[in-house]
């Protein structure tokens, strides 16, 4: 491992190298994608270089047990310096984990409604505000790119685009089934129901990634629905492609321009289109990835939000948070983490067993 990470050091210093370069600088294609892979490599390096100082203080600890006037200094340090260095090579390990291609991208997010009536849409959209919120904290950007309402004032569905860097890596985890259980506003007796929403999490697809033949591509236009102002209603804005090959049906209605409406619903078939060809190259997936979605059914879920005991329950990770207000509200970060650092460990654990 030391071989390989000296060698990743020696490309990080030649990358930083180029950056000075007037030939690169002047070369605005060629700087961005220096300092981008430099940027990548970063946190690798700075690792490897705090591991290595950490071993060299362990060995010079070690060497101090035979001094006399050091041996209980070192005694005392050594329970400690032992555990960082440890602790620094599984996460260099973690860290040299091949990456996942799609992690840098922006995402498109779908919430719909499961199972449970009216209130699985209520709890769709206090699913889909919880990830804007979210997305706020972060400073990432977002989009609304269509929205079908229910008559209770939830959503039957909702599309979002959420662009910033490395939202993937941290979202592509949230796809599945949600469970909340609660009391809902129109229970007269007060029992506790159970409804679902589903989460899709997809990578934002490129054109250089999925070309698509304009001939298979089936437009409508419509007026658009629901609360967006005066042109509602008024003009044939929306619209719906259907990609005739898979049968992949997308819908935008949220410009007033037919135009943009067609441009940002490319945009979705693009990012539809290209997670079905990563499910055609990768016929081992992630057990998360397998089951993204599900029927929506109560039995399926990957987490669960309980509202009159006030926790969330994230049941592939045996993770148990409370304050469910500061959860709707956006305060999730704990919970991405998580997910993210059990799905790290359990890929190395992957790839150590196949060593």
């Amino acid at each position: 491992m030391d071989d390989k990470l000296q060698e990743i050091e020696q490309r990080f210093e030649r990358l930083t190298a180029d950056l000075g370069n007037p030939a690169v600088i002047g070369d605005r294609a060629r700087f961005s994608q220096i300092a981008k892979e430099r940027a990548q490599l970063e946190p690798l390096v700075e690792t490897f270089r705090e591991y290595q100082r950490a071993r060299k203080e362990l060995e010079e600890t070690r060497a101090a047990l035979d001094d006399p006037d050091l041996r209980e200094l070192a005694k005392a340090d050594l329970p400690d310096q032992e555990k960082r260095v440890v602790d620094l090579n599984e996460k260099l390990k973690v860290l040299l984990l091949p990456k996942d291609p799609n992690d840098e991208r922006s995402v498109i997010l779908e919430v719909r409604a499961g199972a449970g009536g009216d209130e699985a849409g209520l709890f769709a959209a206090e699913l889909l505000r919880m990830y804007l919120r979210y997305a706020e904290r972060k400073g990432w950007r977002y989009t609304l790119m269509d929205t079908s309402d229910n008559a209770a004032g939830g959503i039957k569905d909702a599309s979002v685009t959420i662009e910033g860097d490395g939202v993937y890596s941290y979202l592509k985890y949230e796809s599945g089934v949600h469970r909340v259980q609660r009391v809902p506003a129109t229970e007269a007796q007060g029992r506790i129901h159970t409804s679902t929403a589903t989460v899709s999490v997809m990578p934002e697809a490129e054109e250089v990634d999925i070309q698509v033949n304009p001939a298979d591509i089936q437009m409508d236009v419509m007026r658009s629905t629901g609360s967006g102002g005066q042109s509602v209603n008024t003009t044939d804005s929306a619209v719906r492609l259907t990609h005739k090959p898979t049968g992949v049906v997308v819908k935008c209605q949220q410009e007033k321009s037919q135009l943009k409406n067609r441009a940002m619903a490319m945009k979705m078939l693009r990012a539809k289109l290209y997670e079905i060809e990563i499910e055609k190259q990768q016929s081992a997936r992630d057990a998360a990835r397998k089951s993204q979605v599900g029927s929506g059914d109560r039995s399926e879920k990957i987490r669960t939000y309980n509202f009159p005991q006030d926790r969330l329950t994230d049941h592939r990770i045996g993770l148990t948070r409370h304050n469910l207000p500061a959860v709707m509200d956006g305060d999730i970060e704990d919970v991405v983490v998580a997910a993210r650092t059990y799905f790290q460990a359990e890929a190395l654990r992957q790839q150590q067993a196949q060593a």
